[in-house]
Parts: structure tokens; C-alpha cells; sequence
């Protein structure tokens, strides 16, 4: 399974949701994107669950003080095979 990386803090501010969003999106099920930034992405995870409600999986790799690193993988829907990425 794939693994993305994103280093939050390097993309402008006006943008930085919508791209990991969009990434995410095109995720395959069991992929994951990381979240890498310098403050706890919070606002990003509450808009995951108002959002993306079951399509994901949250996992805390590290929780600062000075970095922290948000792991979410997209999730398979119910009876789904895996291969339309749903």
C-alpha cells in the first residue's frame, strides 16, 4: 500500500486544505497521505470528520512539541473489492 507524504507547512496557507484534500481523494482504499507540520492539524481533522465521515482513518505517528505527523488512511467502504478505490 501506498504512502504519500505531505509536508503541510510548505504549501501556502489559502491552499494547503484544499491540496490535501484533494489528494486524499485520489487515494486508492488502504492508501494513506502523512501529514507533516509544525502545529497540531486539528482544524484539518475536524473538517476530515464533518467531510469525509467514514472514509478515513486517523493515526498520530508523532505529537510535537515542534512537529507533528497525522497519518489518514482512506478506508474501503462496506463489501467493496478495493479496486474501484471506494
Amino acid at each position: 500500500m501506498k504512502e504519500f507524504v505531505i509536508e503541510a507547512q510548505k504549501i501556502p496557507p489559502q491552499q494547503r486544505h484544499s491540496h490535501i484534500f484533494e489528494t486524499f481523494d485520489n487515494l486508492e482504499a488502504g492508501e494513506s497521505i502523512v501529514i507533516v507540520n509544525n502545529h497540531d492539524p486539528v482544524p484539518l481533522l475536524r473538517q476530515f470528520e464533518e467531510n469525509r465521515q467514514e472514509q478515513f482513518q486517523p493515526e498520530y505517528l508523532e505529537k510535537g512539541p515542534e512537529v507533528w505527523k497525522l497519518r489518514l488512511t482512506k478506508l474501503k467502504k462496506e463489501g467493496c473489492c478495493g479496486f474501484c478505490g471506494g
